[in-house]
């Protein structure tokens, strides 16, 4: 899924009580539920087995996933939980909280189950997530609770917004638990990240950047890639390129110059990984002017 298609609905938003004994019966969502169990217990019941949910934890409720919930403490359970739909539909405004099994919903209903995008690249959320820093989760989803059940105009917008934090923290908190190796050196390797992108005339090899984290370069490799979606290599030859694009665009230095100036030995190499990289040649940003550069 292209993440730059995001553009959450945020259907319903409470901050709710659910008294010792209380049941919901199995059903099946049309949208997606975030349930984050403040206070108390309960027990959840998915298609792919038990959870028992305990303060901190996280559920999240997939479209035309099976689930039942039981309030399991001699306390009530506080559970603020946030109904939406992750990309924004026509009918979303008109889309209702489903609390039937799918047995019993008409053919209509069944065509509202949206689409469940999360179970595959590139989010594969599980069920249940045990966050890593819940405070943080917790007061974010708090004040989009806060917000949404004031009704202010631009509601719906700012819950967007408010909504898009959350979920970019949540996918980080994911990140961070299936490969605790970028947690664990999200320093080192922002060092690194940080000295490509001020010394982009720096024709550097990946084992010095390597030594520079104080990591292997094998290990190094493999959590830059990770942690930045491009190996460090390819990430500096990006660097390079924006840095001689910006140059193109607003100052009136030469070509060859600029190619110079940001590692390389020569202008052909230059055109030939700016325009791999960019889509276009770097005469396009110099316009009429420079038809003819390379």
């Amino acid at each position: 899924m292209d993440l730059n298609r995001l553009s959450p609905y945020v259907r319903v938003a409470l901050d709710h009580y659910l008294a010792p004994g209380w049941v919901i019966r199995e059903r099946t969502l049309f949208d997606y539920e975030l349930l984050y169990v403040k206070e108390g217990r309960l027990r959840v019941t998915t298609e792919s087995g038990e959870y028992d949910g305990v303060p901190g934890d996280l559920f999240l409720f997939k479209p035309g996933q099976r689930h039942a919930i039981e309030v399991t403490s001699r306390v009530p359970v506080r559970q603020p939980h946030v109904h939406f739909d992750l990309l924004y539909m026509p009918d979303s405004p008109d889309v209702k909280v489903s609390f039937k099994p799918i047995e019993d919903m008409s053919p209509a209903e069944i065509a509202m189950i949206r689409e469940d995008v999360v179970s595959a690249p590139p989010f594969e959320l599980p069920t249940l997530l045990r966050l890593r820093s819940p405070a943080v989760f917790e007061n974010m989803l708090l004040d989009l609770i806060r917000d949404f059940r004031l009704g202010l105009p631009y509601a719906q917008t700012a819950a967007k917004g408010a909504f898009l934090r959350l979920w970019v923290h949540l996918l980080r908190e994911h990140t961070w638990q299936i490969h605790p190796q970028l947690h664990s050196n999200w320093e080192r390797l922002t060092k690194v990240k940080q000295y490509i992108d001020h010394n982009p005339e720096q024709n550097v090899s990946l084992a010095a950047l390597a030594e520079m984290a104080g990591l292997s370069p094998y290990y190094f490799l493999r959590a830059f890639s990770q942690a930045y979606g491009l190996s460090p290599m390819k990430y500096c030859q990006t660097v390079r390129i924006g840095k001689a694009r910006e140059w193109i665009q607003f100052t009136s230095l030469p070509l060859t110059e600029i190619a110079e100036r940001v590692g390389f030995a020569s202008i052909h190499a230059f055109s030939r990984t700016f325009k791999r990289i960019d889509g276009v040649a770097p005469s396009f940003y110099r316009g009429g002017k420079a038809k003819n550069a390379p």
